[in-house]
């Protein structure tokens, strides 16, 4: 999905060089990562935050799944651009392989188009 999403930039119209990538343990960390990076860079166009979830035998994938969700809505209220939610929450791996450029695409890719069109509509509201 990574890729997927990268390519899709760079594919319409990104820069390479402007597409940075960043890594975290794991889903939960998203949050703060992402929360850094648009601290850090508030002159970004957006930000794509990837990463899956599969359910295991314990409520945590409930929980992580919330946490994560809710914590990405309140980033897109905080910062002044758009950050985007591509972690897949799946039953099982399959399901992922099946999301992540398996028969299902590539979810990825679909994050970097809904980046640029956010990126897109926020400079016709505020130029």
């Amino acid at each position: 999905m990574r890729d997927g999403a990268k390519d899709t930039l760079i594919d319409l119209g990104a820069s390479p060089e402007d597409v940075t990538l960043y890594q975290v343990p794991g889903s939960f960390e998203l949050i703060y990562g992402a929360d850094k990076v648009a601290q850090t860079h508030p002159d970004l166009d957006g930000i794509i935050v990837v990463g899956c979830v599969i359910r295991g035998a314990t409520a945590h994938f409930d929980y992580v799944c919330q946490g994560v969700t809710q914590g990405i809505k309140e980033l897109n209220i905080k910062h002044d651009m758009p950050i985007i939610f591509c972690v897949l929450t799946d039953e099982n791996e399959q399901q992922s392989i099946d999301r992540s450029g398996g028969k299902h695409g590539n979810k990825g890719i679909e994050a970097g188009v809904a980046a640029v069109m956010m990126a897109d509509m926020k400079k016709k509201l505020f130029s």
